[in-house]
């Protein structure tokens, strides 16, 4: 009776078990939809993150699950060195929320870079150096024994958020002395919800890499990354997803940045997300002049346009992951249509958007032999080229 009773025990505690998995939520990776563009991979990145470690909220292994649900591909957690509000509780060990991540990241398929954020009073403010052995070397007092630990250990470094002290605000010496040196090769145009003109137009001018990060402090609001809502993230163009991968990509500029319902970039970067993600189809042409076409798109961001040629729809705008439907007047339809238009939300620079051109084919004429007449009439059926 005692064996049949604990039997009963544990089918129930079983069955109780599986109701509770059942209940918790799904793991559900939201994937991110930009195309592979030039021959190199386009990684989704997320290079400006906080833990407990420092000033943030969490634990490290919640931000690899954060980033692995949201569709990233690469992390890097950049604790503060000098600032650790929560000492008293966590003592400071600059290396511990990398090792902590580590394991969770590589289960995850997340590559987690070392990373550290470099603060100081602004002017000069705060940078982020990743790809880092060792940031013990790094917390001292002086800005430029800092960069040059850093620089001596390969890290790529950027300048964080420049205006984010509006009273202490703007490009200064000891920003052209890093410059010069080569410590700052990057600089982040976008910080969390803010997007800053100012800072792109020193990126464009210094040829510095642009990035956008999230800096999160607090747990992730987003529970399901979508167009309309997602974190800022960096676009890295890499050869393949190893870490030297990625470096050479930064070092040389290889980025774009997905904000909101904007990318940020290099026109060349720009223009080949653009053409690899957009395809016309479904061409008609009309007696009246009037001509049909369809536009589909297949990444995640719309596409914003706004003619700026004598034909065609004044405005198109194609969803993410979506299709549209245009029409328009064209009197020459013989011949290849073309269409100027600006790609308003494409930014290759402050308020500049990305000039891109459509072409429809020419209308094709196909004469078809009509038999069993005297003189051997034809007749003819326009047909466009698919």
């Amino acid at each position: 009776m005692n064996r049949i009773v604990r039997r009963r025990c544990v089918a129930v505690s079983f069955l109780a078990l599986l109701f509770l998995v059942a209940a918790l939520p799904a793991q559900v990776r939201e994937e991110v939809a930009f195309p592979d563009i030039l021959g190199y991979k386009t990684l989704k990145c997320d290079l400006h993150i906080h833990t407990v470690f420092s000033d943030g909220y969490v634990w490290p292994t919640v931000r690899v699950d954060e980033a692995w649900r949201e569709g990233l591909d690469v992390i890097a957690i950049t604790d503060h060195i000098e600032y650790q509000p929560h000492k008293a509780d966590i003592p400071t060990n600059h290396s511990r929320p990398y090792e902590i991540a580590l394991p969770r990241a590589r289960e995850r398929g997340i590559v987690l870079i070392r990373g550290a954020e470099i603060t100081k009073d602004t002017p000069p403010g705060h940078f982020n150096a990743i790809f880092l052995e060792d940031i013990t070397p790094l917390d001292t007092n002086d800005l430029l024994d800092v960069m040059a630990a850093a620089s001596k250990q390969g890290a790529f470094i950027w300048w964080n958020h420049p205006n984010w002290k509006p009273d202490r605000k703007g490009w200064l010496d000891i920003h052209t002395e890093l410059y010069e040196k080569k410590y700052m090769r990057g600089i982040e145009v976008v910080n969390g919800l803010d997007y800053d003109t100012e800072v792109h137009g020193w990126a464009v001018e210094k040829n510095l890499t642009l990035m956008g990060n999230s800096d999160i402090h607090d747990p992730c609001p987003v529970n399901k990354s979508t167009p309309e809502q997602h974190r800022p993230m960096t676009l890295v163009f890499a050869k393949g997803k190893e870490e030297s991968q990625i470096k050479e990509a930064l070092v040389n500029g290889r980025t774009a940045i997905w904000h909101k319902d904007q990318l940020i970039g290099k026109r060349e970067y720009l223009q080949a997300i653009f053409d690899d993600a957009v395809r016309m189809e479904d061409f008609d042409y009309k007696d009246d002049n009037s001509v049909r076409f369809a536009l589909v798109n297949t990444c995640d961001v719309a596409f914003k346009l706004s003619r700026t040629g004598e034909i065609g729809p004044r405005s198109v705008e194609v969803p993410p992951r979506g299709r549209a439907l245009f029409r328009f007047k064209a009197k020459n339809q013989d011949s290849p249509i073309s269409l100027s238009y600006t790609v308003n939300n494409l930014l290759i620079g402050p308020n500049k958007g990305l000039p891109v051109t459509l072409t429809l084919p020419a209308r094709v004429t196909i004469t078809i032999p009509v038999e069993g007449f005297e003189g051997h009439e034809e007749a003819s059926q326009d047909s466009p080229t698919r």
